[in-house]
């Protein structure tokens, strides 16, 4: 049902908005510098500032409803996901009558039904299906993601937008982001102004490592009841096919039982305990736990950065937000430090340190920006410029015909493959749109090269 869109005029004159006068068209103790109180700031909110939230999950429905309800008409929602039967209980913008829809159209259909000063425009793709000149229109971004790839991401996106002056960043390029993430009773706000604070790859290290279980390890010696679970899972069901073959899916319950009970038969085989339903689901479909609550308190404190940045009525967040309601309420807010040695924001070429380059293959590189707590990249692919200017590449795993032509250089240590200390690697992944260069470093300034 379409909702006939309110006379600008009348809107901002609605008595609904007398909580926002009062901060926006008169001064206070805590006003920065640069507000000047004016009607123009409420109008601003409502005409004319334009804010992306990405994600419309459990974080991403409490900031649509937060930002929607504080004055600001003109967002935009991206999600790449549909409803399920599971995100009922806290995604409060969608019924059952949404499932199997899209996130993004079924939130905005919801605030723009409901709150007639907003318009929210849904996007039912991937952040990466847009380019810059799509992100370069919002005067803000603001993310409510459940993945640290996508984190990463908008990120350097956001970073590669940025244009500079002799030098310096020309701050009409800079599209602040407003960063939260929760998990269980726990959560975090954070706001990052590419180029001057710290981003997301500047403090990679504070997320907590992503589990992933070694395939010998599910095969052969299994130790934990997940160990049980994902042997099913990636191994018994292919093999046995079930339910005539089709794909798992992890919202049946025939297939989540069917799962369990193999599990808890290799489990009894290696004297495994712990296996139950609900952690079975909980491998199965790699659930966070996710508490309401914790979700409402981090987009409120979210959108209320939101709303700073926009009006310049008070100073932002410096800059980062934790908060824990496990054993009471618990919060602080400290200033993560910008990285010199930043992968993506530094602008310079990091050094990759190598100890011997004629024992240190080049799948012990790509296992080094794969494992270490500074690169954790996913799947990254390798070039580098020869001494003669011709580009090669050296790995490239995500295009089969190139992955069998480079394989060969895996097994080969950088002294066979003629890298010399200094060279520069271009790296890929799909962590970043853009890519990185790192410089080789050798740990002996005396190295005879093979």
């Amino acid at each position: 049902m379409s909702v006939a869109s309110p006379n600008p005029a009348l809107a901002l004159q609605s008595k609904r908005w007398n909580g926002l006068r009062h901060l926006l068209e008169r001064e206070g103790p805590f006003c920065k510098g640069d507000f000047s109180p004016s009607p123009d700031n409420l109008e601003f909110l409502q005409t004319k500032c334009k804010v992306l939230v990405i994600g419309a999950g459990g974080l991403g429905c409490e900031l649509l409803k937060d930002l929607a309800l504080v004055g600001f008409g003109d967002l935009h929602v991206i999600d790449m996901d549909t409803i399920e039967l599971s995100n009922l209980n806290r995604q409060f913008l969608f019924r059952r009558s949404d499932i199997g829809a899209s996130k993004a159209e079924c939130a905005a259909r919801f605030i723009n039904g409901r709150v007639p000063t907003c318009r929210v425009t849904p996007h039912f793709k991937r952040i990466q299906d847009f380019d810059e000149t799509f992100y370069s229109q919002f005067h803000l971004i603001v993310c409510g993601l459940d993945s640290i790839v996508a984190r990463r991401w908008i990120n350097g996106m956001l970073l590669s937008m940025l244009r500079y002056e002799d030098g310096s960043i020309d701050v009409s390029s800079i599209v602040p982001m407003i960063d939260g993430g929760t998990e269980g009773f726990k959560g975090n706000a954070r706001v990052i102004l590419p180029g001057f604070t710290a981003c997301i790859e500047c403090t990679l290290d504070l997320f907590p490592p992503q589990v992933n279980y070694p395939l010998c390890t599910i095969a052969n010696t299994p130790r934990l009841p997940e160990h049980c679970i994902e042997y099913v899972k990636l191994i018994q069901w292919d093999k046995e096919s079930p339910f005539n073959s089709v794909p798992l899916d992890g919202d049946d319950p025939q297939h989540i039982g069917w799962i369990y009970e193999r599990s808890l038969e290799r489990a009894s085989e290696f004297n495994i305990t712990g296996i139950t339903y609900r952690l079975v689901q909980g491998v199965i479909k790699h659930i966070i736990p996710a508490v309401a609550s914790t979700n409402a308190v981090i987009a409120a404190a979210c959108a209320l950065e939101v709303f700073k940045l926009a009006t310049s009525c008070y100073d932002s967040m410096a800059n980062y937000l934790n908060f824990n309601d496990l054993d009471g309420i618990y919060t602080y807010t400290y200033e993560a430090e910008k990285s010199e040695t930043c992968l993506a924001c530094s602008n310079t070429p990091q050094l990759l340190p190598i100890e011997d380059p004629n024992t240190t293959t080049l799948e012990d590189v790509i296992k080094l920006l794969c494992e270490s707590a500074k690169y954790q990249l996913k799947s990254p692919a390798l070039t580098t410029v020869t001494k003669e200017g011709k580009q090669k590449t050296l790995y490239l795993g995500t295009v089969k015909s190139i992955e069998q032509a480079t394989r060969k250089n895996l097994t080969q240590s950088l002294g066979e493959l003629g890298l010399e200390d200094g060279q520069q690697l271009t790296v890929t992944d799909i962590t970043s749109p853009t890519a990185i260069t790192l410089q080789l470093k050798y740990q002996a300034n005396e190295v005879e090269m093979i």
